[in-house]
């Protein structure tokens, strides 16, 4: 008895290779995120928004925010990222995508341990999410 529960807390071959990719992805993100963040705040890469404009626009609202700082709305942010403040979103994206990527990577694991019904829960999850990130429904990518 002992000896099967024992099993049972042992990560199996498509738990490691998720955490393996997470692990990865989360450290290639978080480096990217860094760099980038450096090139902002030491100037280096001009920006959208002046600096010294950032305090002042941060008490206004999301909308009003967007609309005096001419900020576009949803993905179209991707138009920006030659501008450092807008670079900066390009790891947080892939931090954000990272979840999408290994759930995908499992799915050829599941499939071929005859774990069929995860495989499918796992290809529909990671659809979910794309969905939801890109913003085509009209409730994500913002």
């Amino acid at each position: 008895m002992t000896d099967d529960f024992e099993k049972s807390l042992q990560a199996g071959p498509e738990q490691l290779l998720y955490a393996k990719i997470l692990e990865k992805g989360m450290y290639l993100g978080l480096l990217i995120l860094i760099l980038t963040y450096l090139l902002y705040v030491m100037g280096i890469w001009k920006t959208y928004i002046p600096v010294g404009d950032v305090p002042k626009l941060w008490t206004l609202g999301v909308s009003e925010y967007l609309h005096t700082a001419n900020v576009p709305h949803g993905w179209d942010w991707l138009k920006l990222v030659g501008y450092s403040d807008f670079l900066n979103f390009v790891p947080i994206a892939m931090l954000a995508g990272v979840t999408i990527i290994c759930f995908l990577s499992i799915v050829p694991t599941l499939w071929k341990q005859n774990d069929r019904l995860y495989a499918v829960f796992a290809l529909v999850e990671a659809v979910i999410l794309g969905i939801a990130a890109s913003g085509i429904l009209g409730a994500g990518g913002h």
